[in-house]
């Protein structure tokens, strides 16, 4: 750990968030000085923001915490570019209609976690689109084009790794880090924001806009990323089988968000609490120190704090509750996520694979197949091993047949009409 004398700095790296700072001491001091602004940016490419999001999200919370003042910039512009950070492929570009839409859902996501308004210290939301759509390309290239070097371009990692792996980049994407270089300038005319975060996968594109603004405005401008989450085993963080784990409660349910924290791997449990939970170091340390059977305490905790930084101290306890009356009573909870079925479906029969693939318990039926010939299928508890099986009304039981996909994952049929 580093010795910051600021709030801000010392509280994200006791915590476990810095990778790379771009000026240390020039960080900590204006940290220490001022009320600081910061920013980081967030493209419309899904109607939610997901898991792999809330790191950089939480960067955000503990600059206001500490506080400063966060910028959230929505990506109305670059949406249109699609960041090549990471990327083997380029991004499906979307319909201007499909950017709006997206833009509208992911707002409301910030305000579960920062407060704005018109003080000094509230969040405030932007969208880029605001001035790059304003901008004239052949000003644009003449005023800012020439303080970028296409050498030095080519060797950032979010170009550089795609051209050694032989993938296309489009001149179109090309682009991208410009555009961000430039909502950074953009951003300290505007609200004196000197501080860009995010991902260790953006580090080429801040320092870009550090060196942009210098060259420019001889602005002294800092940026601060953190490191790029995979759990233990190596695994992408916020990405499972059944895809990414999303923020909003309508594209994840929130019982379903909270067994996918339940389920943290052990060797990430220290790290996870830290991280992701708001707990004392004190009781975070207890936490991490249980073993065996006890450590799952410690998930559960995990989970419902951050079920409840998320989606509310109440939704998180009922995600807790409904999980305990499922693992430990046995039983089949009415807050347990469903699925509706037509009560014609059931009298004809519905197979048993494409049941599971209509709870979206398997995204196939070549999946569901292999989950039933592992043992992993169960109907009303009960393990399943014919995949010729059909479900029908006889299977209903309390008003609804419950299927389960390992001990962990469950979905409610609940018949209707």
């Amino acid at each position: 750990m580093t010795d910051f004398k600021s709030e801000f700095l010392s509280s994200l790296d006791a915590r476990g968030f810095i990778a790379q700072c771009t000026d240390n001491d020039g960080l900590d001091a204006a940290a220490s000085e001022t009320v600081m602004t910061g920013y980081i940016g967030y493209d419309c490419t899904a109607p939610s923001l997901h898991v792999g999001n809330l790191i950089s999200i939480l960067m955000l919370r503990r600059l206001q915490q500490t506080g400063h003042r966060p910028i959230v910039v929505i990506g109305g512009g670059t949406t249109k570019v699609g960041d090549p950070s990471g990327k083997d492929e380029s991004r499906q570009l979307l319909s201007d209609a499909q950017i709006a839409e997206n833009k509208q859902t992911i707002r409301a996501t910030f305000e579960r976690f920062l407060t704005f308004g018109d003080g000094p210290q509230d969040a405030i939301l932007v969208d880029n689109d605001d001035w790059l759509s304003e901008l004239d390309y052949i000003a644009f290239l003449r005023d800012y084009g020439r303080h970028f070097s296409i050498n030095r371009m080519l060797s950032f990692d979010s170009v550089k790794l795609r051209l050694d792996r032989e993938q296309p980049l489009s001149f179109l994407e090309f682009n991208y880090m410009i555009l961000q270089a430039y909502d950074f300038l953009e951003l300290h005319r505007r609200y004196n924001c000197v501080l860009q975060m995010g991902g260790s996968d953006q580090w080429g594109n801040i320092v870009n806009g550090i060196e942009l603004a210098r060259r420019t405005d001889q602005a002294a401008l800092f940026g601060l990323t953190t490191n790029l989450l995979t759990t233990s085993s190596g695994a992408k963080m916020g990405k499972t089988a059944q895809g990414a784990v999303w923020l909003n409660a309508d594209m994840l349910p929130v019982y379903d968000y909270w067994q996918f924290w339940r389920n943290t791997e052990d060797g990430d449990i220290d790290r996870f609490l830290r991280l992701f939970t708001e707990l004392p170091e004190t009781e975070i340390t207890r936490l991490a120190k249980l073993e065996g059977a006890e450590l799952n305490d410690a998930k559960k905790v995990l989970a419902t704090e951050a079920t409840a930084m998320c989606h509310g101290r109440d939704a998180a306890q009922k995600a807790e509750a409904t999980a305990r009356e499922t693992f430990e009573g046995g039983g089949k909870s009415a807050d347990l996520p469903s699925v509706a079925v037509g009560a014609g479906q059931l009298n004809t029969g519905i197979g048993l694979l494409e049941a599971f693939v209509l709870a979206g318990l398997a995204g196939s039926n070549g999946e569901a197949r292999r989950l039933v010939q592992g043992g992993g299928a169960r109907i009303n508890d009960a393990a399943q091993n014919d995949i010729a099986r059909t479900l029908t009304q006889s299977d209903i039981k309390d008003g609804v047949i419950k299927l389960s996909a390992g001990k962990k994952r469950h979905v409610l049929l609940v018949p209707e009409g």
